[in-house]
């Protein structure tokens, strides 16, 4: 599973922020690590300078299963680390749900190697 980290120019991006990018998402999604192709985290401070209070950092993370539409989600927090967090968490959620939905789409698939057996009339 390839990560992307992206920020804007109001949060600095420096290898700390990275491991915890990293430690936290293969924490968090290391069940799926396998079908994940990459995941991308897209960092950005809504007010930037302006103001210091209030849920204005938000974590986008879209994660990219093979052979699927691209899944996204986005969180808001008072603090990078806890919009990292959120967001790590809401994925799990949605992945499981995914994974959820592809299998019972499977297993209520017909199956082409059944057939109903003909109906059998006593006479």
């Amino acid at each position: 599973m390839q990560i992307q980290v992206h920020t804007d120019r109001h949060i600095p991006s420096d290898e700390r922020l990275a491991e915890f990018i990293r430690d936290t998402l293969q924490t968090k999604l290391s069940r799926f690590a396998d079908h994940l192709t990459r995941v991308e985290v897209h960092l950005s401070d809504e007010n930037g300078q302006q103001k210091n209070d209030g849920n204005d950092k938000r974590c986008l993370l879209e994660a990219r299963f093979e052979g699927l539409d691209p899944v996204a989600i986005t969180e808001h927090a008072a603090t990078v680390s806890q919009a990292i967090t959120g967001a790590a968490d809401k994925m799990q959620r949605k992945l499981s749900s995914v994974v959820g939905k592809l299998r019972d789409k499977h297993v209520r698939a017909p199956n082409a190697d059944y057939a109903e057996p003909d109906e059998v009339v006593n006479s």
